[in-house]
């Protein structure tokens, strides 16, 4: 039986065990969660179940993994991460994620962002999202490396002090007179797993603001502002103004992306470029983040350099 302390107070179950239980493969975890050998003050709980100071945890002998059997991040996402470091402090890292790495496994992914980091910072005792980008999307992303510094940041993100800013590239031309997008979104997930959202009136209320950076012939770079924090909501927007984003695969414009990919647009053009927040002194941060080598290009060929 394990007791939960005060610092650990609001992690997720299932991170809170990988930390109790190095080297037990995640899917041993979560089978013993679905299995309920894993209790939380005598009764079943769910992997995404928030920990309380206190809690009795009942975790049961579980094999410790072979030393093959634990998983090594690839070099790619090694090296991306490394240099990805965008800020710190002694309870915060930002990094610049790259496209491509989801935030955490799962759903067929054997590693994430977050994997990837506990294994990379072994001698770190906490670091836990504080929120997420969509797989395809990079940029800005903050790892809280301290229980105090999650919980100060999830307050701010409810009291919608935390800016972020985005820069995102859509199809046409994108009128100056059009500075925001407000339409409830409702998310569906189908059979397969994956996950849709759609304007729907019975969704959950959702604003976007927007403006533009440059023009093209055909396309019209915005920076797009997200007063609310519904998944996939910059792109589900866009696509309501009649301007998907382009390379955006689930809410796109074919035609347009397949024009975009000839011209060497591989991905979603999608990108956290900012992210103003109070850091753990109580001062305003703001941390940028450059556009990876694919986006910059892309945008010196439209204008014809």
């Amino acid at each position: 039986m394990v007791e939960v302390a005060e610092e650990y107070s609001g992690q997720r179950l299932d991170n809170f065990l990988q930390r109790e239980l190095k080297g037990v493969p995640k899917t041993r975890l979560y089978r013993a969660l679905r299995k309920g050998e894993i209790r939380v003050n005598k009764g079943r709980v769910k992997a995404d179940y928030r920990v309380q100071a206190g809690d009795q945890v009942r975790i049961p002998p579980l094999r410790v993994a072979e030393r093959d059997e634990l998983k090594k991040v690839p070099r790619r996402w090694a090296r991306l991460l490394e240099d990805g470091l965008l800020y710190e402090d002694k309870g915060l890292w930002v990094l610049n994620k790259p496209s491509g790495l989801a935030v955490h496994g799962g759903s067929g992914l054997n590693f994430g962002l977050i994997e990837c980091l506990r294994l990379l910072r072994p001698e770190e005792r906490y670091l836990e999202l504080v929120h997420r980008l969509d797989r395809d999307t990079s940029g800005c992303i903050m790892i809280a490396r301290k229980p105090t510094v999650l919980k100060d940041l999830h307050k701010q993100l409810r009291d919608d002090t935390v800016k972020k800013r985005y820069l995102a590239l859509v199809v046409g031309h994108w009128s100056a007179k059009r500075s925001f997008v407000e339409a409830p979104l409702l998310k569906n997930t189908l059979k397969s797993g994956e996950r849709i959202v759609r304007v729907d009136r019975e969704g959950k209320p959702a604003r976007t603001e927007f403006s533009v950076i440059e023009r093209f012939d055909d396309c019209t770079l915005v920076e797009a502002r997200p007063v609310t924090g519904r998944t996939h909501q910059i792109r589900v927007h866009a696509q309501q103004a009649g301007h998907p984003l382009l390379g955006d695969d689930k809410y796109g414009d074919r035609d347009a992306d397949q024009r975009a990919r000839a011209q060497g647009l591989k991905r979603l053009f999608l990108h956290a470029s900012s992210l103003g927040f109070r850091n753990a002194e109580g001062r305003k941060q703001v941390v940028s983040a450059p556009l990876d080598g694919e986006l910059e290009n892309y945008l010196v060929k439209l204008r014809g350099g």
